[in-house]
């Protein structure tokens, strides 16, 4: 539970929005908590929760992922519902793996949009060729939105891996840095792969043919999507 002074970014990211929907000029601090324990709150590490919005020209939650991509040294564990990358995500993961770096990604065996998914097979082989490790987890729809880096950082939120929410969507995620909760989504990402299954390149090359032109059709629309 988020608790002290990161939650006031949360209520300044709701009320911007409700601004902007509404049309008004609410007063933040008006409902800003004056007071609170500091001393009472266990001292763990910092998190940071942050909006990401369409109309700032500023792609902030593909940056802050490409920040941790680009830094990594010993692994990069990735929760996602969706993989559609623009070019340089790609080429950041994949030089992430080339490094030495244990790439790992786990997307959904199960979609709930079958374009979607096929266009986020589409990905997979130069991913696998660069040595990013792709699962597909196959009880069922995974939606969790996670990345996890050397037991250092991680973020979870609403930001998914695809253009829309990367550029078109509000969306909003918490950052953290030496929190114990780190270590427990890494064990939550181990033991989701537990139920995955590897995708490796004879898989994908087994795809039916059909699969991978419509893979190719799709993947023009992939900015909106």
């Amino acid at each position: 539970m988020i608790q002290g002074e990161a939650v006031w970014n949360f209520t300044i990211m709701f009320l911007s929005l409700w601004n902007y929907l509404n049309n008004t000029d609410e007063d933040y601090e008006k409902y800003k908590c004056l007071s609170f324990d500091e001393k009472a709150l266990k001292n763990d590490g910092y998190i940071l929760p942050f909006g990401d919005s369409p109309l700032d020209g500023e792609a902030l939650g593909e940056s802050v992922y490409m920040n941790l991509i680009n830094n990594a040294k010993d692994y990069i564990y990735i929760n996602t519902p969706y993989l559609i990358l623009d070019h340089e995500m790609t080429v950041a993961l994949s030089l992430a793996a080339k490094r030495g770096v244990d790439v790992k990604i786990v997307t959904p065996f199960i979609p709930d949009k079958a374009y979607v998914h096929t266009v986020t097979r589409s990905y997979y082989k130069a991913l696998i060729e660069s040595g990013v490790k792709i699962y597909e987890y196959t009880p069922g729809f995974i939606h969790a939105k996670s990345i996890v880096v050397d037991d250092d950082f991680a973020i979870i939120g609403t930001i998914n891996l695809d253009y829309r929410s990367l550029y078109l969507h509000f969306e909003c995620a918490v950052w953290m840095y030496k929190t114990s909760s780190i270590l427990d989504i890494k064990g939550d990402f181990i033991n989701t792969l537990k139920k995955c299954k590897f995708i490796d390149l004879d898989q994908y090359r087994n795809l039916p043919w059909y699969k991978k032109v419509m893979a190719l059709f799709l993947r023009v629309f992939a900015p909106l999507m």
